[in-house]
């Protein structure tokens, strides 16, 4: 018995000290992030702030996997097959009328009430529009601090990462949402309408630090370049930037574990407000779309909206010795290839393919003959796809 009560005496006490350390990581966190918004940005500070975001980045990497250790699987309830030839997901704060955009825009059942928190799980529909079959999944409403957990934060906050769009909806009633939104996207890793910093960086056993710029730095200097990666423990490497990256790029592309996607902002309820203040808050959010759900107000200006944030393009497919289809087109993605339409229409395509006939812009003529798997499409080309 005393050995049995000598065990149970060594797992709390490791359990306090985890405590502890998960404690005093939480409060070096939020320490930095003071110091940094309290020290003015200039040239004379922009190395030490430089550092201190990088500290503050492999801070939030050891914490997250910290708190990923021993999870089992993920909630079902979150768990939703991607089907169409997209998937957006809604996202915004509890009774914002997620449910009920997705009702008007999508022939889903997703539950309305006048209170927060109606949606429990990720409701799919699917939107259906010039030809291209979009899903959409409203999410339950997420709260300040959903990036690192809270009010089911993880689950939803997830379900971005593999969206090709997301509409943040902001309640007109509620503008101060918008920027409380965009820091819970931030903090999941995700970076919205941005491309991924032009910058390759390739570890090396040894010589340091070497740095190649292809053009001029001005919000950054070399010095800063090599700390932060010192910093972030890329001690040797060859790190070459081919654009102006400041030091929030230069983390990123260190960490190499953000998602780069599309989104729309949506400010709804429009209808609650009169014009004078619906006016300031498009100046002061500059929303793509405004929409009224319950009146039915911007619902096409959103359906437009969404497709061509997605950039879509249309690719007619023509069977042999028979005229194209111009009829139906499939729908395929901005800068897709051969190899892309052959795995979306079926996966023996790809390991078939022999060759194929292409007419329109990306054809040098009619009918050229494409051997190579990664020629690129343009919108409104027709394929003629020939297997072995």
């Amino acid at each position: 018995m005393p050995g049995k009560q000598a065990v149970k005496v060594g797992k709390k006490k490791e359990k306090q000290v985890t405590e502890r350390k998960k404690l005093s990581s939480q409060e070096r966190i939020k320490e930095l992030q003071e110091e940094i918004s309290k020290t003015k940005y200039n040239k004379r500070t922009q190395h030490a702030i430089g550092l201190m975001k990088a500290k503050l980045a492999m801070l939030k990497d050891r914490a997250q996997k910290r708190a990923s250790v021993g999870k089992g699987k993920g909630d079902d309830r979150f768990s939703v097959r991607k089907t169409g030839d997209g998937t957006v997901v809604l996202l915004g704060f509890p009774s914002v009328g997620k449910s009920t955009l997705l009702n008007k825009i999508t022939k889903a059942k997703s539950d309305t009430a006048a209170y927060s928190f109606t949606t429990l799980s990720a409701v799919p529909g699917l939107m259906q529009y010039k030809f291209a079959k979009i899903q959409i999944i409203d999410v339950p409403g997420i709260v300040s601090g959903a990036a690192s957990g809270k009010g089911r934060g993880k689950e939803v906050m997830g379900m971005l990462r593999t969206a090709d769009l997301i509409l943040i909806l902001v309640d007109a009633l509620y503008p101060e949402h918008y920027r409380a939104i965009l820091k819970e996207i931030y903090e999941t890793d995700i970076r919205i309408n941005e491309n991924k910093p032009d910058v390759k960086i390739t570890k090396r056993e040894k010589g340091g630090i070497t740095i190649g710029e292809m053009m001029m730095l001005t919000k950054i200097d070399r010095k800063t370049i090599a700390d932060i990666a010192r910093e972030m423990r890329l001690t040797n490497a060859d790190i070459q930037i081919r654009e102006d990256i400041d030091t929030n790029h230069l983390i990123d592309a260190i960490s190499g574990d953000k998602i780069y996607t599309k989104a729309l902002t949506i400010l709804t309820k429009a209808d609650l407000v009169d014009e004078e203040e619906l006016k300031k808050l498009k100046g002061m959010i500059r929303p793509d779309v405004v929409v009224s759900a319950e009146k039915g107000e911007g619902i096409e200006e959103l359906k437009e909206a969404i497709y061509q944030k997605m950039g879509f393009i249309r690719i007619f497919l023509k069977e042999v010795n028979k005229k194209p289809d111009m009829e139906e087109p499939l729908i395929m993605f901005k800068g897709c290839t051969i190899r892309d339409v052959c795995s979306k229409l079926h996966k023996d395509f790809i390991s078939n393919f022999k060759y194929a006939r292409l007419w329109g812009t990306s054809a040098k003529f009619d009918a050229q003959v494409i051997r190579k798997l990664d020629k690129v499409l343009s919108d409104k080309d027709i394929l003629e796809l020939h297997m072995r």
